[in-house]
C-alpha cells in the first residue's frame, strides 16, 4: 500500500485525481498532507486546519473488479471504517451523523469527502478523503467542531491513527465487496446520530421541521417520520439536520 507524505497541498483529493489521470495508481493509495491549503468538505465547503495538528489524507479506492449498484455504500463503509478506529482509541460516544460525519460527544471531529471516478457511465474508483480533528485544540467559528485532545485530553500519533483507519477502509470494503449490504446498512444505522429521537431539520429553502429519523435507503437517502405517520426520504441536497 504506497503512501505518499506530502509537508503541504491544496488538497490530497485532487492531487489523487492528478495522479490517475497520468500513471496507473494501486488499490488504497494514500496521499497525506502536514497542511492543506485548499481542503474540501461535503457541498462545497471548506476544511480548515492547524499545519501538522491534524490528520489529513485521501485514499484510492479501486471498485472496478466489482458491481457497486449503490455509491453510498462507500460512505458506510469509510463512516464505519472510522467509528471502528476511534473506538479501538477508546475516544467516547461515537456517533455517525449522515451522511458521513463523525461525531464524539454530539462535536464534529471528523468529515469526509467522496469523489467518484466514472468510466462508461459506471464508477470505476472512489477518492475517500478524511479531515480528523486529532490534536487541535482551538476552532474559531466553528462551535460544533472538536478534537480527540480536546474531548480526552490525550495528545494522539497521527501516524497511528492513519494505519488504524485504513486496516478498517480495507476490511468493511472487502464486506462490501462481499456484497454484504444488509449487514453494513444495519451497522450503519445503529450508530447514526439521532435516530428515533425528536430532531430539527432544515431543508433546501432555510425552512425548519421537526422528525424522526428512522434509516436509510440503499441510495443513501434519509427517511424520517414526520407528522401524520408519514415516512418521508429526502437526498444530501434536501435537507440538513441541525445539531
Amino acid at each position: 500500500m504506497p503512501i505518499i507524505k506530502l509537508d503541504a497541498i491544496d488538497s490530497t483529493n485532487t492531487f489523487l485525481r492528478e495522479m490517475i489521470g497520468t500513471q496507473n495508481v494501486e488499490d488504497f493509495t494514500v496521499v497525506t498532507t502536514k497542511y492543506q491549503a485548499k481542503g474540501k468538505g461535503q457541498m462545497g465547503s471548506n476544511w480548515s486546519s492547524e499545519a501538522s495538528k491534524n490528520l489529513m489524507f485521501s485514499v484510492f479506492v479501486d471498485v472496478s473488479k466489482f458491481d457497486l449498484e449503490y455509491p453510498f455504500f462507500i460512505s458506510i463503509a469509510t463512516a464505519l471504517a472510522l467509528r471502528q478506529s476511534l473506538n479501538s482509541f477508546l475516544i467516547p460516544q461515537i456517533h455517525i451523523k449522515w451522511p458521513n460525519d463523525i461525531l464524539s460527544q454530539n462535536k464534529k471531529i471528523c468529515g469526509v469527502l467522496i469523489e467518484n471516478v466514472m468510466k462508461r457511465g459506471k464508477i470505476n474508483a472512489s477518492i475517500i478523503g478524511i479531515g480528523l480533528n486529532v490534536n487541535q485544540n482551538k476552532f474559531k467559528g466553528l462551535p460544533n467542531a472538536s478534537s480527540l485532545k480536546s474531548i480526552t485530553g490525550h495528545i494522539y500519533d497521527i501516524d497511528e491513527l492513519l494505519d488504524s483507519i485504513i486496516s478498517n477502509i480495507k476490511f468493511y470494503v472487502s464486506k462490501l465487496k462481499n456484497r454484504s449490504l444488509h449487514e453494513l446498512k444495519e451497522e450503519y444505522e445503529t450508530y447514526l446520530f439521532r435516530k428515533d429521537k425528536p430532531s430539527t431539520f432544515k431543508d433546501s429553502e432555510g425552512n425548519l421541521f421537526s422528525g424522526y429519523i428512522k434509516s436509510i435507503k440503499q441510495s443513501g437517502d434519509l427517511q424520517v417520520l414526520l407528522e401524520d405517520n408519514i415516512i418521508k426520504s429526502y437526498a444530501l441536497k434536501d435537507i440538513t439536520l441541525m445539531y
